[in-house]
């Protein structure tokens, strides 16, 4: 008789290592969460305590030391807590320079285009500014927050609206600039030898130009409209596209993707414009972006010699202008408002141009 054979107990399955790996992270998850927590908490609270700062030392009735140095500790306890709080939020590479240079940008050219429906004083009109005081201090609490000019005309109105001036040109300009350019620079280096040759000579004679003496003399023939501002700039941004899109193109003319492309009897314009546009335009993209900057400050400088956009329109070059002689001393806002714009936005400019630059044409193409 055979014997009775025991059921024998399941076997207890081995724990996956996967299982045991996850466990100690488990317990170790909120140990390694707390450092991020105390950051964002610090970084919030430092940014806040910088812009109460700030916040009140602008809206001290008086312009002082004290209200300088307050407004001065604001700004900078409000960049360090907001550069701590968004590299904890968004890691390492966050950059707190450039999100404040894009925002910047975004409110001027949204303001600008919303300006005609914004409830702004009057910009333009002398005659409907008899009665305002004339180089009214600023004060944010008032219908002038930034102050008046000689004419009673609003300061913070006529920067708003001459942001629309110095943008449509200096993006014209840099629009014309680029698509000539660009073209001119492709031709000569997929073809290279008489046409190189040719647009070789014709750069470096625009080049042999001093820049304020072509624009002064152009100034002078032509009438001071935006259409022809905008030409007389592009003609500065013609030579630079041309040698950039020129040498990008020679770098990657004899590409693999190219020489197949020819190879299966591509003609010389699909050439052109599939495989090696492509390539030109991201780095052209990038000085294009650093151009726009340039191509503000020569407006202001053309406004400012009285070669630009003549008052009461108002640009940021006039503008300052106003501020000749002793205005400067006595009303000192007449020049500082406009100028703050004009800095603020070459800087905000030229940082996500050579932000832009780094990312797209890392491959520093010298000219």
């Amino acid at each position: 008789m055979s014997e009775l054979t025991q059921p024998e107990p399941p076997l207890l399955e081995a724990e996956p290592p996967e299982a045991a790996a996850l466990a100690p992270a488990a317990g170790a998850d909120a140990p390694a969460a707390r450092p991020r927590r105390t950051a964002v908490l610090l970084g919030a609270g430092l940014t806040g305590a910088g812009l109460a700062l700030l916040v009140v030392g602008l809206l001290a009735p008086l312009v002082t030391v004290a209200t300088l140095v307050l407004v001065l500790v604001g700004l900078v306890l409000a960049g360090a807590g907001g550069s701590r709080l968004g590299r904890a939020v968004a890691g390492p590479g966050f950059d707190l320079t450039y999100w404040l240079a894009m925002a910047w940008l975004v409110l001027l050219v949204g303001v600008a285009l919303l300006a005609p429906v914004l409830p702004f004083a009057e910009h333009e009109d002398v005659a409907s500014t008899l009665l305002e005081e004339p180089f009214a201090r600023p004060d944010l609490a008032s219908e002038h927050p930034l102050g008046t000019n000689g004419f009673g005309l609003d300061l913070l109105a006529r920067s708003v609206y001459g942001a629309r001036s110095s943008l449509l040109i200096a993006l014209s300009a840099v629009v014309i600039g680029t698509i000539i350019g660009g073209a001119v620079g492709l031709l000569a280096g997929y073809f290279q030898k008489s046409v190189d040759r040719v647009v070789g000579v014709l750069t470096n004679s625009l080049l042999a130009v001093p820049p304020l003496i072509l624009l002064i003399a152009l100034a002078t023939v032509l009438e001071p409209k935006l259409r022809n501002i905008a030409f007389s700039l592009a003609l500065l941004t013609i030579p630079s596209m041309v040698r950039l899109a020129r040498a990008t193109t020679m770098a990657y003319a004899n590409r693999e993707f190219v020489v197949a492309a020819r190879a299966l009897g591509a003609t010389r314009g699909r050439i052109m414009l599939r495989e090696l546009l492509p390539n030109v335009l991201l780095p052209i993209v990038s000085l294009a972006i650093v151009m726009i900057s340039i191509l503000i400050v020569a407006e202001a400088s053309l406004s400012f010699l009285g070669l630009g956009i003549q008052p009461p329109a108002p640009t940021w070059g006039n503008m300052i202008a106003e501020g000749e002689g002793d205005v400067f001393q006595e009303h000192p806002q007449v020049v500082l408002v406009p100028g703050a714009f004009l800095f603020l936005t070459v800087f905000a400019f030229n940082l996500v141009g050579e932000k832009a630059r780094a990312r797209w044409d890392s491959r520093s193409v010298k000219l």
